[in-house]
């Protein structure tokens, strides 16, 4: 038989598939890149009306306040001074079921929060894990695709799960997460949050820094096992939806406190592991956590549809100050999430309150389109420059160039003295109690013993035992006596 080959919509051959095009190795994504931009935007339009990802949700209105001066690192205005308050809009929600899903499952969480500041609105689009399964936006199609349920079963199938994870040796890390106890929290209320992605802050000098966001639960961490989230979602499938709303409602607000890693750009070339992985954490030992601020959430919406289903939160919402990273997964969702929202919601979904600027107003050019509700006055022009008094442009970046160099093409990551797919999976192992560690291989051999291919079962395998000798002969061991009973 023939080998089949890979293709485009149109039916040019695919030459890679595992990495995307950068100006240089570990340089930013170029728009040349036709197979990732086809690739992402048909899979954005893959499913109406609800989001393709984080379907499940819940939202809850509140404030940012800065605790401590960071302007030696930003020159943010909503970070500009201690005291300041911010208005905000966070939306939690799951990543892979569908809106009718239940709360209480073992999925990542979405934790997304808009900023509305008097520079724009900010949006930092994050989860409640500091890490995720890939490094490159080019696999993320195929990955939701073996999550999702699948087209012939209609649910979904451990062994596409299984097997993608085979051949993504880089999710290790995220797996030991996911399948560990921070799987299924107990609450929105009680989790952390993190911006995950590396970002840029440039202070009023121009000088730039990468950073890493972490929103500590004020809470506490609280979770569920297996079990328990089965009883849960079967008595409430919207458990952390009633939560967080009687919670707010009674006047017990929950709180966060921001925290963040800051590594100076000149050092992020030397560093041991490639800083702007996806798949890995800086560690505190390196960059110790600062604190910034505190959010609160404090009101609730007075419609779900309208202010949570229609809340539309993307990574390229920039202010002065903050920019984006050399991360590959960080600059496919500069794309992804706005041409999702384009077609979910219409070219107009930033005129819906929940979007709109609050502390600010919106100028620009752009006009018309499926529900457009924005109107200037009879006489304004829709082009620019013009001679009419129109908005022009500052000329002023919102932070600082990133130096690129390099040939253009698919690249993999560029190379650092430590930087395989395992060893931080080993490391966030061997921090978990005797208990933990037990629940953590429980939870992985139940799903992967269901998987039906012994290589795809292998290939795990060999995964976790890269990770660690101990954590993979365990899971091998529970395997086993699963796929015997």
């Amino acid at each position: 038989m023939s080998k089949r080959v890979l293709t485009t919509e149109s039916g040019a051959p695919v030459a890679d598939n595992q990495n995307s095009a950068t100006a240089g190795v570990g340089g930013p994504l170029l728009l040349q890149d036709q197979h990732l931009l086809e690739k992402l935007a048909r899979f954005n339009r893959e499913r109406i009306p609800e989001r393709v990802v984080h379907a499940r949700g819940s939202g809850a209105y509140g404030y940012f306040e800065v605790t401590d001066d960071v302007t030696g690192y930003t020159k943010a205005g909503f970070l500009s001074e201690v005291g300041k308050r911010t208005e905000t809009f966070l939306r939690f929600s799951t990543v892979a079921d569908s809106l009718g899903g239940a709360d209480a499952v073992r999925d990542p969480r979405g934790f997304a929060l808009k900023f509305y500041t008097e520079e724009g609105n900010y949006d930092l689009v994050g989860n409640n894990t500091p890490v995720f399964f890939i490094k490159d936006p080019v696999k993320f199609p195929d990955f939701i695709h073996s999550q999702k349920r699948d087209p012939f079963t209609g649910k979904q199938e451990p062994d596409n799960v299984w097997d993608f994870w085979a051949h993504a040796p880089e999710a290790t890390h995220q797996i030991t997460w996911l399948m560990g106890d921070r799987g299924i929290p107990a609450s929105y209320r009680h989790m952390n949050g993190y911006g995950s992605h590396t970002y840029q802050w440039t202070n009023e000098a121009g000088e730039a820094y990468f950073v890493k966001y972490h929103f500590k639960t004020n809470q506490g961490i609280r979770c569920l096992s297996s079990e328990q989230a089965a009883e849960v979602a079967g008595k409430d499938a919207t458990s952390h939806q009633t939560d967080l709303l009687q919670a707010i409602e009674r006047g017990v607000n929950p709180s966060w406190t921001l925290y963040v890693q800051v590594m100076p750009a000149a050092d992020a070339a030397e560093y041991r592991f490639n800083p702007f992985d996806l798949t890995k954490v800086w560690p505190h030992s390196d960059h110790p956590l600062q604190r910034v601020g505190r959010l609160v959430l404090d009101r609730n919406p007075d419609n779900v549809f309208a202010e949570v289903e229609q809340a539309a939160f993307s990574p390229n919402n920039f202010v002065p100050g903050i920019g984006p990273s050399p991360d590959k997964m960080l600059q496919g969702r500069l794309f992804a999430y706005a041409d999702a929202h384009r077609y979910r919601l219409g070219v107009n979904h930033t005129q819906l309150p929940v979007n709109a600027p609050k502390a600010t107003v919106a100028e620009n050019y752009g006009r018309d389109g499926f529900m457009a509700t924005r109107n200037g006055s009879r006489h304004d022009k829709n082009y620019e420059p013009n001679s009419y008094a129109g908005p022009t442009q500052t000329g002023a970046a919102l932070s600082a160039p990133l130096a690129v160099h390099g040939w253009t093409g698919t690249h993999a990551a560029p190379e650092h003295v430590k930087d395989d797919d395992f060893f931080q999976a080993g490391e966030l192992y061997r921090l978990m109690s005797e208990e933990e560690k037990q629940r953590l291989v429980a939870n992985i051999a139940g799903g992967l013993s269901q998987v039906s291919r012994d290589d795809v079962i292998e290939k795990n395998l060999a995964h976790f035992h890269a990770a660690d000798a101990d954590y993979g002969k365990r899971v091998e061991e529970a395997v086993r006596a699963l796929r015997e009973d």
